[in-house]
């Protein structure tokens, strides 16, 4: 018997269509975001769309300001060393619990999204490689066993996509080649239960991501 699924909510659905545009770049940063031409553009309420720009605001890509609107987060330098450093406070912590505890089903789950990743790099698909990416980090916290980190990473994934996005529109096919190298290392380092050796590549691959955002960051600027 299949267990019951709510369907997502209005909120939910509007919330998850702004948060795309912001990802992949159909609102930038920094731009107003219109309550009116939104609500038109989707068919909604205002306060629908009010509702789902407080949800996104949790998740760090909106700004709500008092009497003057709603506004995309700014991804500047600051926004984005906050969001690597964090990143990996929180994955090191979950990794080593994950290295000490991993059961053959989990290896078995890590090595599967990793091959669907790299037939999706083969393939030039995107959008399915980012999402299995996010899969990929939601199954080695499979032992977090920490209600508040856990939440914390949820609201961090949309910001961490947008990163992402931004990362790979400059830097190409390289950026999709470096998260594979880093996946097949970090999973020998988990087979081998190296904590060690996991958190250095969890450090490295940080500074790696963080440093390709700045440098897409910087060179989109320098165009404009």
């Amino acid at each position: 018997m299949n267990a019951f699924k709510p369907r997502e909510t209005l909120t939910e659905q509007v919330a998850r269509h702004i948060e795309n545009l912001i990802v992949f770049g159909q609102l930038r940063s920094g731009e107003r975001i219109y309550e009116g031409s939104m609500a038109k553009e989707m068919n909604v309420s205002h306060g629908s769309i009010r509702e789902g720009l407080l949800l996104l605001e949790k998740r760090h890509l909106v700004r709500n300001v008092p009497r003057k609107g709603a506004f995309v987060t700014t991804l500047d330098d600051y926004f984005v060393r906050s969001l690597y450093e964090t990143l990996e406070l929180y994955l090191t912590h979950t990794g080593r619990k994950l290295v000490r505890q991993w059961q053959p089903s989990d290896m078995e789950r890590l090595e599967s999204l990793h091959r669907q990743m790299k037939t999706c790099y083969q393939n030039n698909d995107l959008m399915k490689f980012l999402e299995l990416g996010i899969e990929y980090t939601k199954a080695s916290l499979v032992y977090a066993d920490n209600y508040f980190i856990v939440n914390a990473i949820d609201d961090l994934w949309p910001s961490a996509r947008r990163c992402a996005f931004v990362a790979f529109q400059y830097g190409g096919s390289q950026v999709l080649e470096d998260n594979l190298a880093n996946m097949e290392e970090s999973i020998s380092a988990i087979r081998d239960r190296d904590e060690e050796r996991l958190a250095g590549i969890l450090h490295r691959f940080a500074l790696q991501q963080c440093q390709q955002v700045l440098d897409a960051i910087a060179g989109n600027e320098q165009r404009s």
